[in-house]
């Protein structure tokens, strides 16, 4: 099949079945859902063979290339994210299928929603100019926004309104740069614009505003609160792909587009990832949830991602697009059964957890393996994706970047084994008291593959790798 047709696909099947779900009856909603849900991942076979044979696809809409046409492009970056979606989207969705059911309000509303998500990730990933990424970032945060409002209590809406607010903001910082770009060029594609003037203001308030929406330190403060009180399957979407859909706008804007930047502001932004590591490290050890454990450890993984810009070789790069392929299916996994201990339990206070693995041992057992990869022990992908880091801090005698890429495992394992002693070892360790309907097992099965999935990349890393090693991002050597 034409790889064009296949890219075209991956953004209108989700796009298609939203605006047919949104015209069907609340009891004909599902199955229009599931069927777009289920539809568009099965392209990325393809796609995967044929970015590891062209290494890059390109698509310009009606023949009109940049600065005037709408132009699309897909790298290995792109469909390693790609991939993390779709497999987080499918093992989230038996948790959505048993929760918004037709006879539930918020379903009417969920299933569009949950469509029109896919189709802004999925265009974001394929944005090859800056104005549609910013066209697409917005879809997707928009989307967001309205999933996480679908569940009950005043919690989720303030955390809805926060993220809507902080994402906006963001959303102007961002589109400030891009103007600012076009009126010094004329043009907005990422691979034709001027680099001399992706610099200074532009390059500063475009980063900016895509950190926001990536939730970097210190401008995360929406994502713990989204996430913690965003449903299950929508909090393992977010976790696996919204942020990082950002973060790899901002890698390309970073190696493909901006004009060597400063090693000054790269070290600044490395150092920004390391106390983002810390942080959000004793954040998580901290929370009285776990949800919130969950979310906050986003922010500590998310500042391994930011040692690519200082770090920036071929070595880096890869070890950084594994975490994010790793950190992904681990996250994600950890959501997913959290929203099967609140659907047990009533809640998710850490202070239930005792007793969990006699009563959800499924559960138990996800957590477990999802936190062996956030720590990074072997053979888990968390690890191949430090160990790449590590190399590449080695090879440049970084070794303030080597320090603390080894000592992070540390900090992660602090609020990891806590969750697991209060799980496994409490010495209070009782039968947990059942408040509500167990989940389906489907369910949990689906959570317990995703954080054996994790770990299984990581015992056969060289597919990924050698994919990852053929889309180094313009710029770094």
């Amino acid at each position: 099949m034409n790889p064009a047709v296949l890219l075209v696909g991956l953004v209108f099947i989700p796009l298609v079945a939203a605006l047919v779900a949104v015209i069907l009856p609340v009891r004909f909603r599902r199955p229009v859902a599931l069927l777009g849900a289920l539809a568009w991942p099965l392209l990325l076979v393809p796609l995967s063979i044929a970015v590891a044979r062209d290494q890059t696809l390109t698509l310009v809409f009606g023949g009109w290339t940049p600065p005037l046409g709408i132009g699309w492009r897909l790298d290995a970056l792109g469909l390693v994210l790609l991939w993390v979606h779709a497999l987080a989207g499918i093992a989230a969705l038996p948790g959505a299928w048993h929760r918004f059911g037709p006879k539930v309000v918020a379903a009417a509303p969920f299933w569009p929603l949950w469509l029109i998500l896919s189709t802004g990730v999925n265009a974001a990933l394929l944005a090859a100019d800056l104005f549609n990424l910013y066209v697409s970032l917005e879809l997707t945060t928009l989307a967001a926004v309205a999933l996480i409002a679908t569940d009950d209590g005043i919690a989720a809406l303030t955390a809805a309104m926060r993220y809507l607010l902080l994402g906006v903001l963001g959303s102007l910082m961002y589109v400030l740069g891009v103007g600012l770009v076009y009126a010094q060029t004329g043009s907005l594609a990422m691979d034709q614009a001027d680099a001399a003037a992706i610099r200074d203001v532009a390059l500063v308030l475009m980063l900016t505003g895509l950190m926001v929406k990536a939730a970097i330190f210190p401008l995360h403060v929406w994502l713990p609160h989204a996430y913690g009180n965003a449903p299950g399957p929508v909090a393992a979407i977010m976790s696996a792909v919204v942020g990082k859909v950002a973060l790899v706008a901002l890698w390309r804007i970073w190696f493909q587009t901006a004009a060597d930047p400063p090693d000054l502001l790269a070290d600044l932004l490395g150092l920004v990832g390391a106390v983002a590591i810390v942080y959000g490290a004793l954040a998580a050890y901290m929370q009285p949830r776990l949800k919130m454990v969950i979310a906050w450890s986003s922010i500590s993984q998310f500042g391994f991602l930011m040692l690519l810009l200082p770090l920036a070789s071929q070595t880096a790069f890869q070890g950084a697009g594994f975490h994010l392929l790793a950190h992904g299916l681990a996250k994600a996994a950890m959501f997913l059964a959290a929203a099967n201990i609140v659907t047990v339990l009533g809640s998710d206070s850490i202070r239930h957890l005792p007793g969990l693995d006699k009563r959800m041992p499924l559960e138990a057992f996800t957590l477990a393996l999802g936190g062996v990869t956030l720590i990074g022990l072997p053979p888990s992908g968390g690890f191949t994706g430090k160990w790449m880091l590590l190399t590449a801090a080695w090879e440049q005698q970084g070794w303030f970047w080597l320090v603390l890429i080894a000592l992070s495992g540390l900090m992660s394992a602090a609020y990891v084994f806590r969750i697991l002693a209060l799980t496994c070892f409490h010495p209070a360790r009782r039968a947990v008291h059942e408040l509500h309907a167990r989940p389906p097992k489907i369910t949990s099965l689906a959570a317990l593959l995703l954080a054996l999935l994790a770990v299984i990349i990581g015992l056969y890393p060289h597919p990924a790798l050698e994919l990852l090693g053929r889309g180094l991002p313009g710029g770094a050597s």
